[in-house]
């Protein structure tokens, strides 16, 4: 099966520092599991990231992004040949700024191993 090349932007990097933080300030313990935990799906995508499903605010984009979720977090990636990209992660409850979106993101680092 071929594996597709997992690549994050550096706004969802961002997100994941920022939840970590967030996180942390309380338990430091828990952001860390968590963290490792969005860390091992983002990695899974390169197997198969088309199973998981199209994210709601793809019709208002025009263009199939698609999400992951793990406990209150979405990881919302699109699919190009054989890359996934990841856009964000966020909180389920926060609003998606749709603009984010709309310009060009360069992936700031490699997410699978051996790449």
């Amino acid at each position: 099966m071929p594996k597709f090349r997992v690549e994050i932007t550096e706004t969802a990097q961002s997100d994941i520092y920022e939840i970590f933080q967030y996180i942390a300030a309380d338990n430091q313990t828990a952001a860390t599991n968590l963290i490792k935990e969005i860390e091992r799906q983002i990695d899974s995508l390169e197997i198969f990231p088309l199973r998981c499903p199209i994210i709601p605010e793809s019709f208002e984009l025009g263009i199939e992004y698609r999400h992951v979720i793990y406990g209150h977090y979405r990881t919302i990636f699109k699919v190009e040949n054989a890359r996934v990209i990841i856009m964000r992660v966020i909180h389920g409850a926060r609003l998606l700024d749709l603009e984010v979106f709309q310009k060009t993101i360069i992936p700031s680092r490699k997410a699978t191993k051996g790449n």
